[in-house]
């Protein structure tokens, strides 16, 4: 069952989300927190679980929610953990912002005015490691981005380790994942960059 974290400044939409998520029966929320500070704690303290999943608000009160991601890229390299993916769900939906969210390494952005159909898809698609975002900003949301700001954020952490002569078990025993997961990401690279193979990779 995927652990996910909810870090919304609005208790009752926590409480709602949490509710949906949970009654699918896929999915638990182990944490549900509504400042920035509580979510760089749970984390830290790995308090009660370290989630598979966070999803984001931009919003938290005075903070802005981004802030959150250069964190925790810290944090997982520092103590050598893998990464949780992050799903950013805002009011705000601005082409700057979900650009920024992913630049910043979100997997993905949906708006909080969609229905929990869309909600639940951004949140399969993350969770196949690929970018999600809303049907209706990614056209202008994407069309900007560069190639590497195309890839998500566990794309990014296995291009940066090809590029580093890394071979796919190595890959594999540093990200805790399976040599078959990181070669279906390294065909997602592949798809995204326009190569054919790794020594195309370390020439990006």
């Amino acid at each position: 069952m995927m652990n996910i974290l909810l870090v919304d400044d609005h208790p009752l939409t926590n409480r709602g989300v949490a509710s949906y998520l949970e009654e699918t029966g896929r999915f638990q929320v182990c944490a549900q927190v509504t400042t920035l500070a509580d979510a760089k704690r749970r984390i830290e303290n790995g308090d009660p679980c370290m989630p598979d999943l966070v999803i984001l608000d931009i919003i938290l009160g005075e903070d802005n929610g981004l802030d959150f991601l250069p964190f925790l890229d810290d944090f997982c390299r520092r103590n050598k953990r893998p990464r949780p993916f992050v799903l950013v769900c805002s009011v705000l939906d601005e082409t700057f912002r979900i650009q920024t969210a992913l630049k910043l390494g979100a997997a993905g952005y949906v708006s909080k005015a969609e229905g929990e159909d869309e909600l639940l898809a951004a949140i399969d698609a993350v969770l196949r490691g690929e970018v999600y975002v809303s049907e209706r900003h990614s056209v202008k949301a994407m069309r900007d981005l560069g190639v590497f700001e195309k890839l998500s954020g566990r794309e990014r952490e296995v291009l940066d380790m090809v590029k580093r002569n890394k071979t796919s078990g190595q890959i594999a025993e540093e990200l805790f994942l399976s040599v078959r997961t990181v070669e279906n990401h390294l065909s997602n690279i592949y798809f995204k960059t326009g190569t054919k193979n790794k020594l195309d990779l370390m020439k990006l």
